[in-house]
């Protein structure tokens, strides 16, 4: 499988850190020291799930002209911040692209959702259901967010992108899709409760964010030691590595625990915040254009509930 080229949508309101300290007394230096950010971006009136997804894959198609949207024969979208449960992100991408009676996939495993809707794309390659495949991952956090919760307000971004995959080749960019490792983790520490989001209760709260930071450190960077292991390459031979954007601490950690020089590592939280499972796929992106034949990505993520994964990519 091939990426042939990713995009995507990030709203223009910036939302900084001085907005939190006004609203709740959180001073900006507290909340960079503890979670690397800076500003984050909102969703404006009239935007949503949806329609930052669709921008995303406009964009993308925008810039694909060997892949237009009458070839898109999947669509797999992920969010875990609803726009509408049943006429989902990705029905919406479908009913843009105007491309009628294909498979559409919506799937939510919390930050980790990019890499198993990448394995969804996968599994219909595989089978011959489809060769062309449209992933959008999108998140309107501020939606659900608490913005008075001191632990968790300030945390959250909203932003989309949208990668297209192909089972062939189309372009000597295209990034190569070596392996795919996922998995949940639902049974270990606080996983039920750590992170939540009930919509008809309080939206998203992180009450215990300890146990998250312990375990996405663990298995962010377990998962790619076993990526790594698999096909039989060194952390010195990763161009860059592109973590969940959940904490600029994690990421520090990951890093340290890998072994890898820190400037490797793939960084949008200090202006996006917390874009959920979009913050991983906004990073490829900002990463596209510095890629040259011969690089190594790999891209390593967990989420709530628990869930984890990693990818290696190859150009």
């Amino acid at each position: 499988m091939y990426i042939h080229q990713v995009a995507a949508y990030l709203p223009d309101y910036v939302v900084t850190n001085e907005h939190f300290t006004r609203l709740n007394g959180l001073a900006s230096d507290w909340i960079i020291e503890r979670t690397g950010i800076r500003e984050r971006r909102k969703a404006g009136p009239g935007e949503n799930t949806n329609t930052m997804a669709i921008e995303a894959t406009r964009r993308a198609l925008a810039q694909a002209p060997t892949f237009p949207a009458s070839s898109v024969d999947l669509i797999v979208g992920a969010t875990y911040t609803p726009h509408d449960t049943i006429y989902t992100l990705a029905h919406a991408v479908q009913r843009e692209l105007g491309v009628n009676e294909i498979p559409v996939v919506s799937i939510s495993s919390a930050c980790s959702s990019l890499l198993n809707a990448v394995e969804i794309v996968e599994g219909y390659f595989a089978t011959g259901k489809a060769s062309r495949a449209v992933v959008v991952v999108s998140e309107h956090n501020t939606a659900y967010n608490n913005e008075q919760d001191t632990m968790a307000g300030h945390l959250w971004g909203d932003g989309a992108s949208t990668l297209l995959i192909s089972k062939e080749r189309i372009s000597p960019s295209d990034l190569r899709i070596v392996e795919v490792i996922t998995g949940g983790a639902a049974v270990v520490g606080k996983a039920d409760e750590a992170v939540t989001l009930k919509p008809v209760e309080k939206g998203i709260v992180m009450p215990h964010g300890r146990d998250v930071f312990t375990h996405a450190c663990t298995y962010m960077a377990r998962v790619t030691e076993q990526l790594l292991e698999r096909q039989h390459l060194a952390v010195a031979d990763v161009t860059y590595l592109i973590p969940h954007q959940a904490n600029l601490r994690i990421t520090k950690n990951v890093v340290k625990q890998l072994g890898m020089a820190p400037e490797r590592a793939v960084s949008n939280i200090e202006q996006l915040g917390n874009t959920g499972c979009a913050g991983a796929a906004i990073g490829l992106g900002d990463t596209w254009n510095q890629l040259v034949e011969g690089n190594r990505v790999v891209i390593t993520v967990f989420g709530g509930g628990y869930s984890y994964g990693a990818m290696l990519l190859e150009r």
